[in-house]
């Protein structure tokens, strides 16, 4: 009988570890996706997307959004690393506020891949796979440039909205646009009525589109109420533009001003259809997945994964290997074939 329960046990053992074998192997392909927030169409599609081209490659995924809140992030990414994922890809809320998760991530061997949004003084970060950011304002900035024929001189007023300062993207979008921009202020053919032009002055924190209306408002009130023509609204994103373009309904009787914005949210490009917004950087967040899809994957079969910028992203540690995708922008003219032709959007989305 001794025997027999021995043999019974060492069975039992075996099946245990055999168990435990395939429970490794399966977390071999274990990623943690951690997305800043909800609230913004785009992360939204960013996760969903990501999600989709893991699940689709064998990988077992673990999606978290944080509402925004920094702490929550942390407590999310926390998690991730006790549950045993091999790779982090995360939008930071605030750049600088992972150095010590991510120190624990390191430790236990963990990729780190900033998505979107470069992470700030930590050498856990393995890679960085994002849009060319400098090229999305320099688009921007050219599309004023173009539409408003600023190398054929004249005189026109300009108002600046930039984005968070917490968000690292949100400078180079900003001098993307103000270096196409600022041989134009300086030579007196564009003016900034309100005289606020410097980032710290124009930035928004949290990407609000209240906080972007509510300075708007202010500014229309101070420096447009007397009929003063205002001719272009620079823009960083969908979120602020939107409070630009709200403010503008509720205050401004002019000639409508040119504004920009960034993402391609539904509500944006529905407001690229009706005129209220010129145009939107479109970032294929598709695009953008895939590559960090294929990035991870070729981390995890021990291959090193292809970049293009080596000399341009320094997280305070030193240059993060980078993947840029390009950004391209729509308007009225093109926004079928971008954004419904190529199945970004259904037609019913933007009725």
């Amino acid at each position: 009988m001794k025997k027999i329960i021995t043999v019974l046990l060492v069975v039992a053992l075996l099946f245990s570890m055999a168990a435990c074998a395939g429970t490794g192997a399966k977390n071999d392909k274990f990623v943690g996706i951690s997305m800043p927030t909800q609230d913004l169409q785009r992360w939204n599609q960013d996760g969903a997307n990501m999600k989709e081209k893991f699940e689709a490659a064998g990988f077992k995924v673990d999606l978290q959004y944080a509402n925004n809140e920094v702490a929550t992030q942390v407590s999310q990414i926390e998690n991730m690393i006790s549950a045993g994922v091999k790779v982090l890809v995360i939008a930071a809320i605030d750049g600088k506020t992972l150095t010590s998760v991510l120190a624990s991530a390191k430790t236990a061997g963990i990729y780190v891949i900033a998505y979107d949004r470069l992470i700030m003084d930590t050498d856990a970060v393995s890679y960085y796979c994002t849009f060319d950011n400098y090229m999305v304002g320099t688009i921007q900035g050219q599309y004023i440039k173009d539409q408003l024929k600023l190398d054929d001189g004249g005189k026109y007023n300009i108002e600046i909205t930039a984005g968070d300062p917490a968000d690292n993207n949100a400078l180079y979008f900003y001098q993307g646009a103000i270096d196409v921009l600022q041989p134009y202020i300086d030579s007196g053919v564009l003016t900034v009525v309100s005289k606020q032009v410097k980032f710290e002055e124009v930035a928004t924190p949290a990407w609000s589109t209240e906080t972007s209306q509510a300075r708007m408002e202010a500014i229309l009130a101070s420096f447009y109420a007397d009929g003063t023509q205002l001719d272009a609204c620079l823009c960083s994103n969908d979120s602020t533009a939107k409070g630009v373009t709200n403010a503008l309904a509720s205050s401004y009787t002019g000639k409508y001003p040119i504004v920009t914005g960034q993402d391609c949210d539904i509500v944006n490009t529905k407001d690229i259809i009706a005129g209220k917004q010129a145009m939107s950087i479109f970032k294929d967040t598709r695009t953008l997945a895939a590559q960090t899809v294929t990035m991870v994957s070729d981390l995890l079969a021990g291959k090193t994964p292809e970049v293009n910028d080596t000399k341009s992203y320094d997280n305070g540690t030193g240059i993060i290997p980078t993947f840029l995708c390009a950004p391209v922008f729509a308007d009225i003219n093109n926004y079928k074939a971008l954004l419904i032709d190529s199945g970004y959007y259904t037609a019913d989305q933007l009725k």
